[in-house]
């Protein structure tokens, strides 16, 4: 089987690397001159299932929480297993327990277990809950990384294609063009997240860190370096164009919520990606006459994309059985059955 896939980002590349795994001819066309330019390169990299349950369906955690291992056995050495930490201000305390009340798997830590953890925010907040098991990554690192495997394992890509560059001599496309398949896959929308990059020496951080903000809910990841992504907002607009003055203002002044020393941080770059998102936010893969559409990945790619790249590699290579009666108790509930026949929702099945 040759499979044409249209589309270097993160579903792009999964797929690819699934694909291959089975023994598949795989080449990728993608319009910009290099792997994961759209949201992708925008991404916070956070493998969070359980802290991401607390405003998505439980899909989401069930489906993410392999997606460590998934890119730990992919790209040994990629993935940081630190946990997460998310802290309030004094006067939002409560925010805590809120989220506690709609996820799972998490400590609660008074503030010499903060300290512990993380020295810098000594003396800044009273409580935290920690999620052990959750990880993160360096978006951009493993987007180099994937590419490189992939040409040497055999991938062919093709960067700076024309859209319609030629599927003759492929059995199959997929579609995983992320934003640019905007007004055309029925329902999908976009999502824009703003971010920043602040660097000072002033702050150490060896884990992400959410802070429960009233008006902007914040995760800073430290990237290495003294350097740290900021995000992100979410705004319903598929505007790709620089971040706002209100964004960067409220990011900036969230990040100097968590600690006053980012005042004088650099900005060092600010940017804004486009995510797809479908009515529920869940990722599905639908089949449009020759070409399967993979997309909806809304803020979770890098947490969501090697489960659905798993489902559509199956399905291409003949050993998917989707039915949504096979799905465990409780998934199906959590999903929405597409309104089109040949629809194919995510499956839960017995291999995760």
């Amino acid at each position: 089987m040759r499979v044409l896939i249209r589309g270097a980002g993160v579903a792009g590349l999964t797929l690819a690397h699934e694909l291959r795994a089975r023994a598949i001819h795989v080449e990728i066309a993608e319009t910009a001159a290099r792997a994961g330019g759209g949201a992708s390169w925008f991404a916070g990299g956070m493998l969070a299932p359980w802290c991401e349950r607390e405003s998505a369906p439980d899909t989401v955690l069930t489906l993410g929480r392999t997606a460590a291992d998934w890119w730990d056995a992919t790209l040994p050495g990629h993935v940081i297993r630190k946990g997460t930490l998310v802290v309030a201000p004094p006067r939002d305390t409560g925010e805590l327990s809120r989220f506690a009340a709609r996820t799972c798997a998490f400590d609660w830590l008074d503030a010499d277990e903060i300290t512990a953890l993380e020295p810098d925010l000594a003396g800044r907040f009273r409580k935290a809950l920690f999620f052990r098991d959750e990880a993160h990554l360096d978006p951009r690192r493993a987007i180099a990384a994937l590419h490189d495997r992939l040409q040497a394992i055999g991938v062919r890509f093709h960067f700076g294609a024309a859209p319609d560059f030629p599927d003759a001599g492929f059995d199959r496309v997929v579609d995983c063009t992320g934003s640019c398949a905007i007004g055309q896959a029925a329902k999908l929308r976009g999502v824009r997240g703003e971010m920043l990059m602040l660097e000072t020496p002033e702050v150490r951080l060896s884990r992400p860190v959410r802070l429960l903000h009233p008006r902007i809910p914040l995760y800073i990841v430290p990237r290495g370096d003294r350097r740290f992504m900021v995000g992100a907002t979410m705004i319903e607009s598929d505007d790709p164009g620089p971040i706002s003055a209100r964004s960067l203002m409220e990011l900036l002044n969230a990040a100097y919520a968590l600690h006053p020393a980012f005042s004088e941080a650099r900005v060092i770059e600010t940017g804004a990606g486009v995510r797809p998102a479908y009515p529920d936010n869940l990722p599905r893969f639908e089949i449009d006459g020759s070409t399967i559409r993979v997309n909806g990945f809304y803020r979770h790619g890098f947490l969501l994309a090697p489960s659905i790249a798993r489902e559509v590699a199956a399905h291409l290579s003949g050993d998917w059985r989707g039915d949504i009666g096979q799905m465990p108790v409780g998934a199906a509930s959590a999903l929405h059955v597409p309104e089109r026949v040949n629809a194919i929702p995510l499956q839960t099945g017995a291999n995760r």
